[in-house]
């Protein structure tokens, strides 16, 4: 017997957890439903800021010479999504999060790229950039350097004493011109848990909050195993 208006039923399950089941169900409906109406808003923003240009040094695919932020705009990408990685000039490792991060967006990269324009951007010079994407196996990471520019400044991807934040920012191109268009802003407000500004561009988490033992406070990425 079904329970509810949900027909699925799995061997010997309870009244009682059908019950249960399809009460949280209809909570995860809302969300996606809210998660839907979100975007929405933020498909509608008004053109943000104009935006200076800055160069880059790219690490990989390596380039010669230095890469605009003009030039990280595909011919066929209106849209460009940039992630701020936190890899301070001075710091020995970088961030264990962002690493876990970009670890999983080098795998879904290519299904990203195709309809977007994506690259990742650290503070730290090309050298130590290098030899942290060879390591980490990122083939398909469009990996650069802002150790030449105020990007990160400018974009709160680094605060005033030069503490690297993981910032997620887009940028439209319009008419020829380059616009800000959103930030993962919610890095910086209020919250009783972790920020979660770019939950939803991080899987990690979403597996673990199927689980009874949620996300935990002893769940964080390691560099290491």
């Amino acid at each position: 017997m079904a329970f509810g208006n949900n027909s699925v039923q799995f061997p010997n399950e309870s009244e009682q957890y059908r019950s249960a089941r399809n009460e949280l169900l209809e909570a995860e409906i809302a969300l996606r439903d809210n998660i839907e109406k979100v975007a929405a808003l933020r498909r509608t923003l008004p053109l943000g800021g104009l935006v200076g240009d800055y160069d880059f040094e790219q690490i990989s695919p390596q380039v010669d010479g230095p890469v605009s932020l003009e030039s990280l705009f595909s011919d066929k990408h209106s849209s460009l999504i940039i992630y701020n990685y936190m890899f301070a000039p001075e710091a020995e490792n970088p961030c264990p999060l962002c690493t876990s991060f970009v670890d999983g967006l080098n795998g879904s990269w290519p299904h990203i790229a195709e309809h977007v324009s994506i690259a990742v951007i650290a503070k730290a010079p090309a050298e130590k950039l290098l030899r942290l994407s060879q390591d980490r196996k990122w083939h398909n990471v469009r990996l650069l350097s802002s150790f030449a520019n105020s990007y990160q400044q400018d974009y709160a991807g680094e605060t005033a004493d030069g503490q690297q934040m993981p910032m997620m920012n887009v940028f439209v191109k319009r008419d020829a011109k380059i616009y800000h268009h959103w930030a993962s802003e919610m890095l910086f407000a209020p919250s009783d848990w972790d920020s979660r500004h770019i939950d939803m561009q991080w899987p990690l988490w979403h597996f673990f909050d199927l689980t009874p033992e949620g996300r935990g406070g002893q769940r964080y990425p390691q560099l290491k195993y």
